[in-house]
């Protein structure tokens, strides 16, 4: 068998590492690279949470300190956020223990992307929702 190079054809490399470990050739696996890979893939997972969390918080925030624009379009994509949130978690159940952490980290992002979106400066500096709430179907913010 030919060795594919990690680095010159990813997607062959991929292909035959899958062939190997269905094939249990474990002795001819590139252990290193399969491990950043892995570990790579929970990354992802990670960025998902937290780009998800970041769109929702923002629609969020628009709807709370913008309530006069609100429209069907911004209540749909609060609901299609917190699907795809839900479904990432049920998926990923690890993933919840990093919730309350990516919250406050990616909060700051949410509030630069809806002040570009809206103009306004007056969005809380701490998130002002709870997780249960950013997370339950039923929860939309009073004005203020």
């Amino acid at each position: 068998m030919t060795f594919i190079n990690y680095d010159l054809d990813f997607f062959a490399w991929t292909q035959q590492q899958a062939e190997l470990l269905r094939n249990q050739k474990i002795n001819q696996l590139d252990w290193s690279n399969l491990a950043e890979e892995i570990e790579g893939m929970g990354r992802y997972e990670k960025r998902q949470l937290e780009s998800r969390l970041e769109v929702l918080i923002m629609h969020l925030l628009k709807w709370q300190f913008q309530p006069n624009l609100r429209s069907r379009s911004w209540q749909l994509t609060i609901k299609e956020q917190r699907m795809r949130l839900n479904r990432l978690l049920t998926e990923n159940p690890s993933l919840k223990s990093s919730l309350e952490d990516g919250k406050e980290k990616i909060y700051p992002l949410a509030i630069i992307s809806a002040e570009k979106e809206t103009g306004l400066s007056i969005f809380p500096e701490n998130c002002p929702y709870q997780l249960s709430e950013i997370l339950s179907l039923d929860f939309f913010p009073e004005s203020n």
